[in-house]
């Protein structure tokens, strides 16, 4: 499943499944740099929090590649790329990912300070590759986790995309749709259309389709009424940001669906990997949430939907009260309520 690539390093350059043109066209972004990069994250042509941090990562690393030319050591390196480290932590705020990834890179630079600058360059590359590899494994691991949780029989919901395309591949809510498939249980998914960008119609459709899993497209609105009716057994949900206790950050229309899902008696799960916690977090009320352009809610693909002159908000998050979930599918195991606790317990272990 999933033998195309959303994310393939190059050597000399980044080449990006532009998922703005999806379904109607598959075409490449290349990223040369890491302006290109954090450009291509800003812009959406990459999204979800893994997917941000490889990208992130290897953005760095082209970085790298042209300021080690200048010369000196690994420190000088180090110093030297802060600008662009910045520039790429700054291209979306929210999904934690991404500043653990550069954050990585930032101890190997450290550690590699007395080395050449051209020594400690070829050792971020080796660093981002072993990242976009791990988050691969994680996510498989994810599915095999998450398949435990499914029934033989099941009508998933999700909300958004979380699946190869918003990681290195294979997914985090998919990695569990495709984990159950793969472990012989029979699957079909309804995918939100996810306003204002269209994700779940555009992105989950389109690559669960590419792997022949059965999957119908509903509106957004349309959820509550399914759900009463009976016809969704479980929610999975992917995340941007997970904090101490379990408050999760995903793209807007999660905390609603949750909502729905806790009256009408359905079990809400959220898979990420466990990269996507951010145990310095509290709680959600602390997590940075994305304010994107009004144009993307006064436009459907540049035809106008709303009155001219019409006021617009367009928060890209927001965050599901820990109550509201079930449980957390990470690649180290299923975590429980009460989440201070297990999420607590799972970082120790990893130590």
């Amino acid at each position: 499943m999933s033998s195309w690539e959303p994310i393939t390093w190059r050597g000399d350059h980044l080449r990006l499944l532009d998922q703005r043109r999806l379904p109607t066209e598959e075409t490449d972004v290349l990223c040369r740099d890491a302006s290109e990069t954090a450009t291509a994250i800003t812009d959406m042509v990459v999204r979800g929090a893994p997917a941000i941090g490889v990208t992130a990562a290897y953005g760095l690393v082209l970085a790298a590649k042209t300021r080690a030319a200048e010369g000196g050591d690994g420190a000088a390196l180090r110093e030297r790329l802060q600008p662009d480290r910045r520039e790429l932590l700054d291209s979306r705020p929210t999904a934690v990912n991404l500043r653990w990834a550069l954050d990585r890179l930032d101890l190997i630079l450290e550690e590699r300070a007395a080395d050449s600058a051209s020594e400690a360059a070829a050792a971020l590359e080796s660093a981002a590759v072993a990242l976009h590899e791990d988050d691969i494994a994680a996510n498989r691991a994810i599915g095999r986790h998450g398949a435990t949780v499914v029934p033989d029989e099941a009508r998933l919901l999700t909300h958004c995309n979380a699946g190869a395309l918003a990681t290195a591949g294979y997914g985090t809510a998919l990695g569990v749709v495709r984990g159950a498939v793969e472990a012989g249980k029979k699957v079909a998914v309804l995918a939100d259309e996810t306003r204002p960008f269209l994700q779940g119609a555009r992105l989950t459709a389109w690559e669960l389709m590419k792997d022949d899993i059965p999957v119908t497209v509903i509106a957004d609105v349309a959820a509550a009424s399914l759900m009463r009716a009976g016809e969704v057994d479980l929610v999975v949900v992917g995340a941007d940001r997970i904090a101490a206790n379990g408050d999760v950050a995903n793209k807007v229309g999660t905390y609603p669906v949750a909502v729905l899902a806790r009256e009408h008696g359905i079990p809400f799960y959220v898979a990420a990997p466990l990269s996507t916690i951010d145990p310095t977090m509290p709680d959600g009320d602390g997590i940075p949430i994305e304010e994107r352009g009004p144009e993307e809610v006064r436009e459907c693909f540049g035809v106008p939907v709303t009155p001219e002159g019409a006021a617009v908000r367009n928060p890209a998050f927001d965050v599901t009260p820990s109550a509201l979930v079930k449980a957390i599918i990470t690649d180290v195991g299923i975590l429980e309520p009460p989440f201070t606790e297990s999420i607590a317990r799972a970082f120790a272990d990893g130590d």
